[in-house]
């Protein structure tokens, strides 16, 4: 029964993805990236539209399991999803063994390498760069160093990594287990420690995991947005599933790469406007280290908005806000247009 009704979603959620339009576009295929196949999608209504590159998080997390809920932004947006080395349908082609170097700067050169193929493709000059969760890790330094090649950037789910300076979220953590009388796991938090960079993969990997559960909105988020997303995926087999869930595993060692990374000593000077969008009870990345980062950029334009009423993984909680502050904010900057604030509802602040 439960399979039956999977199906039955799934054929429903197909048919809300198709894109008719005369001058839209639908493809998706594997290219050569670094070596290895890695898979890209590209979909939109409207070739005119920008054209967003997508860096998605986790690590090892794709984002095409989101796509139907956030099927109104290609309305407005042609949205390139790449599923990175070790994630989603680039690890279930190769395996464990066939994703090559599995490192923070290979991705990141993985990353221009997807941009100009996407620029060949589609004939454009610059994409508009927006990066979630982990990806802001490597969206930061594309954005930092490639202003030639994208018209600006947006960060949600923004991490602001300070070289091990910032032990706040940690401290948030066992407070709530403190007070939650969770003793097992505040004596496992304390044992890890504070020092991020002397985490091991399945350390880093089981903070991220506590993080998550011991947050009732975060825990709320995952289980009917996250959760949700991958079951139903009209792009993923149960076999496919299951690679997606064995590529996170494989990519966790990519996540203590990123704790020794200073982004204020990388620099704060953008060339590109600059633009973070944050959930407001967001405890695994906090608006607040998000807000002190931003306060110190220079962009030729930059703005800073709250998600209202969400966690992690914000944008896909509530792609309708969302949507609403690239809108408003994003798209009149890359494209020269006035703004499209939806009638009646205001931006999120």
């Amino acid at each position: 029964m439960l399979l039956t009704y999977r199906a039955l979603k799934r054929r429903a959620l197909a048919k809300k993805l198709a894109i008719t339009t005369a001058n839209g576009i639908d493809e998706s295929s594997y290219v050569r990236i670094g070596g290895i196949d890695q898979w890209i999608s590209i979909r939109g209504e409207d070739l005119s539209n920008p054209v967003i590159l997508e860096v998605h998080g986790g690590p090892g997390a794709s984002n095409l399991v989101f796509a139907p809920r956030t099927r109104a932004w290609e309305r407005h947006f042609t949205i390139v999803r790449w599923d990175m080395r070790g994630a989603g349908k680039t690890y279930a082609a190769g395996g464990a063994e066939g994703q090559g170097e599995m490192t923070l700067d290979r991705v990141y050169q993985d990353a221009l390498e997807v941009t100009q193929h996407i620029r060949a493709r589609l004939g454009v000059d610059r994409l508009l760069l927006v990066a979630n969760s982990f990806g802001t890790v490597t969206g930061l330094r594309l954005a930092r160093n490639h202003p030639e090649l994208y018209s600006a950037y947006v960060g949600t789910d923004q991490n602001i990594m300070e070289g091990g300076r910032n032990t706040s979220g940690y401290e948030a953590l066992l407070a709530r287990l403190e007070k939650a009388g969770k003793r097992k796991e505040l004596a496992r938090m304390v044992s890890i420690g504070p020092d991020r960079s002397a985490w091991s993969p399945q350390e880093w990997s089981e903070y991220a995991k506590t993080v998550v559960t011991t947050d009732p909105l975060t825990y709320e988020t995952m289980k009917t947005v996250v959760i949700r997303s991958l079951w139903f995926s009209p792009f993923h087999t149960l076999r496919g599933l299951r690679a997606y869930l064995k590529g996170m595993n494989f990519s966790e060692q990519l996540g203590p790469q990123g704790t020794t990374i200073d982004e204020y000593a990388d620099g704060t000077a953008f060339r590109i406007p600059f633009f973070l969008f944050q959930g407001d009870c967001d405890v695994l990345t906090p608006p607040e280290p998000a807000r002190r980062y931003w306060a110190e950029v220079t962009a030729p334009v930059k703005d800073f908005a709250l998600i209202r009423d969400a966690s992690h993984f914000a944008s896909f909680r509530h792609p309708d806000q969302f949507l609403e502050l690239m809108l408003d904010k994003v798209r009149p900057v890359v494209t020269g247009e006035a703004g499209r604030r939806s009638a009646g509802r205001p931006a999120a602040r």
